[in-house]
This record gives structure tokens, sequence and C-alpha cells, in this order.
């Protein structure tokens, strides 16, 4: 199965269809006049349909087992055919297309059956997935090009005695989403430091910098000290939201004390200095983050 524990749960939809054809008015008749021998074709069928969609990962291999928090079925009948649409809904890290086509199908050869006895011409022509919303793939990259810095902030790296990883981390993930990384720069754990790496980004006009270590709690992390009396419109969910993924992840996510927010036009952003950290970060937040630079813009849409 495909490893999904780096996403995040979001609200995600699926709509799928089957057509059953018949081969007789007759048959649609009996259908809708519940005069079929076999019982209530609608019900049995709906009833199969839901039963379907919540097995889905009994039978297909490669799905995830996921909570089924809605599930709809509905016929539509025009002349011989009889169109099964099925609904799903979750709020979960993968998304229930495979469900909400299960279900069709398993509806659609329910119906099958039950009209065989009284149709031997019915056939299931088609299943279909008719749209899908949610995750990762709803949310758009920048439009614009945006000028982005990284500053890795350690005292070891910027006198030698270790290689960046985490830093080098960012940058390669920035191209995901369509994003160059136009400056790198490391800095010693020193506040003066840090604060004037930050303004001279911010005074030559950049969209977002990230700086990566030094939001811990040892005596020498100091990147929140050194950049939070700078922002002027702090926003708290950012990292809210990146610790609260962290954590279910790791117990020791909540002990950092990143912050975010933008300093004049510029977002800044605080991010822990370990690579699996960042990595976490990266997920969490992106590309959702991106929706910032349009609110900034004036656009509420």
């Amino acid at each position: 199965m495909v490893d999904i524990t780096h996403k995040n749960s979001t609200l995600r939809k699926a709509v799928a269809t089957a057509k059953v054809r018949t081969s007789s008015l007759e048959t649609i008749a009996a259908l809708e006049q519940r005069r079929v021998p076999k019982g209530d074709v609608f019900e049995f069928a709906r009833a199969a349909g839901l039963l379907g969609i919540k097995k889905t990962s009994d039978v297909i291999p490669d799905c995830h087992p996921l909570p089924i928090e809605f599930a709809s079925i509905t016929y539509t009948i025009s002349d011989l055919d009889i169109v099964i649409r099925v609904e799903v809904h979750t709020i979960y890290k993968t998304g229930v297309e495979v469900e909400a086509m299960h279900g069709a199908s398993v509806a659609a050869l329910v119906m099958y059956d039950m009209l065989k006895p009284i149709d031997k011409g019915v056939v299931i022509e088609q299943v279909r997935l008719e749209q899908k919303s949610g995750g990762k793939s709803d949310l758009k990259p920048a439009s614009l090009a945006l000028k982005v810095a990284v500053v890795v902030c350690s005292d070891r790296v910027s006198r030698g005695e270790k290689q960046d990883t985490a830093g080098k981390f960012i940058v390669s993930a920035l191209s995901k989403y369509q994003l160059e990384c136009a400056a790198y720069e490391i800095v010693a754990d020193e506040v003066e430091q840090i604060q004037a790496m930050a303004l001279r980004f911010v005074d030559r006009e950049f969209d977002m910098v990230i700086l990566t270590g030094g939001t811990g709690l040892s005596a020498r992390d100091v990147t929140p000290e050194a950049i939070k009396p700078l922002i002027d419109r702090e926003i708290q969910g950012l990292m809210e939201s990146a610790r609260g993924y962290g954590q279910q992840r790791t117990p020791y996510a909540m002990l950092s004390r990143g912050v975010a927010g933008f300093i004049k036009q510029t977002l800044v952003m605080t991010f822990p200095g370990s690579a699996n950290a960042v990595r976490e970060y990266m997920d969490s937040l992106f590309p959702a983050i991106l929706h910032v630079f349009a609110l900034n813009n004036g656009d509420p849409h």
C-alpha cells in the first residue's frame, strides 16, 4: 500500500455513476411499481451499495481502510436506462473515488441480479467517476513568481563543523510547488545576526523568508526571540498547524517555539533545525500557505 502517513486529513468527496440498461419498458414499469419478484430492487441495491462502499478496502488490495462519514445512493430513470449515482464523503488522508465507484458497481450488480429473471437483455453499461475533490490536488500552486530566501540559523553550520541538511531540504522541496530559492544563507545563533539577515530580505522585497534552526529550548536557540519583535502581523495558525501535524508523529513536536507572520510585505516563518522536522513542516503547510499572498494583496477569494 502507498505510504500516506505524511498527508493531512482533509474533507474529500467523490461522485460515481453506474448505468444499467434494460431491454423493455415493462421492466422499467415493474421496477418503478415494485413488482419485481425478487423484491424492491431500489432498496436492495441501495443497501448493497452502502456495504460495498464500506467494504472497499476488503476487496481492493491497495485501498486504505478509511472512515465513511457520508454516503448517498440515488437513481435516475431515462427511457430504458437506470443511472445509479453514488456520493461519498470522508475527512481523511486519501480520497474516496474508488469507494464511490465500488459502491456504484455493487449496486449495479444487485440490480442486474434482481432484474435478470424478468429481463434477459439487462446489461451494465458503464461505471465511471464523475467528480472528486479534496486534498492537495485542489490547491493551486503560486500563480506568480515568488522570491524566496532560506536562512539556516546554526552555530555549528556557520563554523563549518556540521553540514546543513534542513536548509537544503527546504530548497529542494520548494521546487515541488514551482518556487525557486533566490537566496540561501547561513548565520550563527545570534539575535542581531538573525534579525539583520531577515531585515535584509525584507528590504529587498522578498516574498517569503524561511529560517530553519534555533526554535528549540537550548540556551542558544534564539530564532523566535529574534524574529517575533520584527513581525507586524503574526499568523499563529501556521505554527499551530505545523506543530499539530508533527505531534501526531513525534511527542517532541510540542517543544518547538517557531513563530510566523508578515514583516511589512514579507512572510517570515521559523522552522526547526532537523531535516525530519523540516519535512513535516513543509508537508503540513504547503501548498495551502501560498494562499496568504492572495489575501495579503487584497483578494478575499
